[in-house]
């Protein structure tokens, strides 16, 4: 009497690399998209909330983000860079835009100054111990040039390293060490001025 054969476990199923997901998107794989969404919406959110001040448009530049890889995945060129460069870089160009968009409408007058900048003190509510601490150097982000701005956050909220980060602005990898260095020594100052130790600072370094 032959025994009956037992069904091997299923084996799990591998999970995509970000590369392999574009190249189900640009076969028109919505499930692909779904799972690069799942994977960098939050990252990408915060990102562009950080650098252009404010939660509603940085859903906007996600969701433009994403129609924008839907469109172009066939674009994309393993050869030349990572995928989540490819897909900052995007989101850092839709961020260039809505700013250059903001002082646009403020030059025609239709929107006030203050609505559009944020503003340089830190909220009341948050000046307690390290939440105080959190605030000053979101205060400190808000001042930082543009560029040093965008370099700081890409490495400390993207988590790209420095050649990633040159892809993404458009620049060389020395500038871009230029532009963290410049960054930190700010916040640093910043930080020191105010009679504060720099914990949060150095997170943001490494």
């Amino acid at each position: 009497m032959s025994q009956a054969r037992v069904p091997e476990p299923a084996r799990p199923q591998e999970r995509l690399n970000d590369e392999a997901l574009l190249a189900h998107i640009a076969a028109g794989e919505q499930h692909a998209l779904r799972e690069l969404v799942d994977r960098h919406g939050r990252g990408l959110k915060l990102f562009a909330s950080r650098y252009l001040g404010g939660a509603h448009e940085a859903e906007d530049v996600v969701q433009d983000v994403f129609f924008s890889v839907w469109n172009n995945a066939k674009r994309f060129d393993p050869a030349k860079g990572r995928a989540t460069t490819w897909i900052y870089r995007i989101a850092v160009n839709r961020c260039i835009d809505v700013k250059r968009w903001r002082r646009f409408r403020v030059f025609l007058g239709f929107e006030d100054t203050g609505d559009v900048l944020a503003s340089e003190d830190p909220p009341t509510d948050a000046l307690i111990g390290a939440r105080q601490e959190l605030a000053i150097v979101r205060a400190g982000l808000d001042k930082l040039p543009e560029r040093q701005r965008m370099a700081l956050l890409l490495r400390a909220l993207a988590d790209l390293d420095v050649p990633s980060i040159a892809e993404a602005m458009g620049t060389s990898a020395g500038s871009v060490e230029q532009l963290l260095v410049r960054a930190r020594r700010t916040l640093r100052a910043r930080l020191t001025k105010v009679g504060e130790s720099v914990p949060e600072v150095e997170r943001l370094s490494k």
